[in-house]
Order: structure tokens, then sequence, then C-alpha cells
């Protein structure tokens, strides 16, 4: 019998998130284990008149191609995957981890190789609706020190909620931060600024990420200067790399220190040209969420905190800069913390200033 939760949450998704229309080509790609959500979008979408294509992959394929994959393979560009992202209307990522660390000891040479080769599809899929979801799996509960059910609960009560609700508090902060021209944030071994003039700030109320709630744009690339230290570990690729610093001038990394995987940080930092820049500065909304679950899709959602992400930008915020990496990283602003625009305080300790 399926949870009535994961029937309400297919709803939201294909509704609210995706908006699926009759006669779309909607992809849904991800875990195995996330196999009754996939198979209830499934259903949903088939009564709505669209045409679904299911790909649930194992966890361990993606361990295999890293392991086995020859430099000629990795490199390949595959063109049946672009092909068919062109045609697709809506992508559902889908979410379910068997083991969060089953890609830890793959160099980062590879990854980031594949990376790049991937980024033209990635273009593509971002162009297009989208919407990511992670289905609540043993692994994830015991990253975020939770039983699996407790996890269950978390993630199911973060996601069936009023999203229109949370639509409206957004545009009441973007009516105080949308036409800001410098940003300036300051904390715990923080204080970072940078220009947004003429970027677009964008709302996130479940029609990409779900659960969902920030608002982000991505700053004028050469403006981000001065430093940041992120309480939160910053993971990417199964990585955990712990007490991360930087500092910026003129936009670019100039300093990159953590006490964990310091060598990984810099070699993604160092991926490609525009790795060593910011491509978003975002700031949480979501406050029914309050506990870091060392989950990206949660993390950056946290009310009371922002995010930076080195790489890649939005080109629906006007940003400019490339990069295969886009890596989020979470500031805690709840105990000390500002938020600054045009040197108006927006936040102070994790709360917004009416």
């Amino acid at each position: 019998m399926t949870d009535e939760r994961i029937k309400k949450s297919a709803e939201i998704l294909v509704n609210h998130s995706a908006r699926v229309k009759k006669g779309e080509i909607i992809q849904i790609i991800g875990s195995t284990l996330a196999e009754p959500l996939a198979l209830e979008l499934y259903k949903q979408i088939l009564q709505k008149g669209a045409h679904p294509i299911l790909r649930l992959a194992p966890e361990k394929a993606n361990y295999y191609f890293y392991k086995y994959a020859s430099k000629n393979q990795i490199l390949n560009f595959p063109k049946h995957e672009e092909y068919l992202s062109k045609k697709t209307d809506a992508f559902m990522y889908i979410g379910g981890d068997e083991n969060t660390r089953h890609l830890t000891s793959v160099p980062p040479e590879k990854s980031g190789a594949r990376m790049k080769v991937m980024k033209p599809i990635r273009d593509i899929r971002l162009g297009k609706k989208w919407v990511i979801f992670e289905y609540p799996t043993n692994a994830l509960a015991q990253e975020a020190d939770m039983s699996l059910n407790e996890f269950e609960d978390f993630v199911y009560g973060a996601v069936i909620q009023d999203w229109d609700k949370q639509k409206k508090f957004q545009e009441k902060i973007i009516k105080k931060i949308g036409k800001a021209k410098v940003m300036h944030v300051k904390g715990n071994d923080t204080d970072i600024s940078m220009s947004v003039e003429g970027r677009k700030w964008l709302l996130s109320y479940g029609l990409f990420n779900m659960p969902s709630g920030e608002v982000f744009t991505s700053p004028i690339e050469e403006s981000v200067n001065g430093y940041i230290k992120y309480e939160f570990p910053a993971i990417y690729g199964g990585r955990e790399v712990t007490d991360v610093e930087l500092e910026f001038k003129d936009g670019k990394v100039m300093k990159a220190l953590a006490t964990k995987n310091e060598d990984y940080l810099k070699k993604m930092i160092a991926m490609d040209k525009g790795s060593n820049m910011l491509g978003e500065m975002g700031i949480g909304t979501n406050f029914g969420i309050q506990k870091f679950v060392k989950n990206i899709l949660f993390d950056e959602k946290i009310g009371g905190t922002c995010h930076f992400a080195l790489g890649d930008s939005f080109k629906q915020a006007k940003g400019t800069n490339q990069s295969a990496l886009h890596w989020d990283m979470i500031k805690d602003l709840r105990k000390g913390g500002t938020i600054k625009a045009d040197n108006k305080l927006i936040e102070k300790n994790g709360k917004f200033i009416s």
C-alpha cells in the first residue's frame, strides 16, 4: 500500500513543480530505491495525458562507470542524451542514496572531466522545466542523524505545505532587495560583499527544488571581495570538506583552506576557468527547515542562512560565469550574522527585518 504522503508529494511534483500538461514528454530520472515515488509519478503523469519516460538506475552504475570507463569513454559526448533532452519538456530527478559516499574514491580529475563533457546537456535541461526531490532512504537518514521514520517525517513535512504562501513571503523579500546594487554579508569570520546591480533575483517556491525556500541571484562576476568561513561541511561528489575558508579579490578565489579534504577543494576550484568565481548568492527562506542534514536540497533552504555557489551562474538571473562546477556552501547567520542591501539591514541573527 502506497504511503499517502508519497501520493501527495507526487501530486505536488506533477501539478505544482513540473506543471505537467497533456502531450508533454516527461523524464523521471532516479534511483531504484525511489521506485515507490517514481511509479506514483509515472501513474499520475499518464493520467494527465502526458508521456512519461521512466529511467531508474542502481547507484552502483555510477561507481562502475568511474571505475571501469576508459578515458575515451569518460570524454565521450552522449549524443542520444542530447537528442532526448531537446525533445523532453520536463525532467524529474528523484534521488535516493544507498551510500552517500559511494563516489568518494573517484579521482576529482575523472569526475571533473565528465562534468565538463555533460555541461551542454545540463544547460539544455536547465532551460526546460525541472525539479529535484530526495526520496528518504536509510543512508540519507543516517547522514541526518535520524531514524528512517524521523527522516521521512522531516522530508514530507518540508514538502507537503502551502507553496503559494512561501511565494508571497519571498515576494516581500524581493521588494526589499530586488533593486539593490550591493549585497554585504557579515558573520563569524566573514565579511564579504558583491555587486548585484542589473542582475535578477529569482524565487524558489517549489518549481525547481522540492522542498524549496530561497531567493537567489548571480552576482557581478568580478565584484566579489572579502572572506568567508563556513560552519557547515561543504559536500560535493560524495566528499565532505570541513571548515572551508575562502578569500576573494575582484571576483576570484585567492585563498582556499579546509581542515579536511583541502586538496579536493582546491582541485574543484581549479576545474576550469569559471570554477574559482561565485555563480550564485542565495538566502534561505524556509523556516520550517532548521536542522542541517548534510543534503544541499534541504540545507540551502534553512531559514536564517545564506549560501554561495562556486562556479556556474544562472542565465535566468543574467549571470555570465560558466563552469562545469556548481558547488553550494551554507553560511549560518543565526548567531551574530547580518545581510545588508545597499547598506540597509535586511536580516539580523537569521531573522528578516520587517
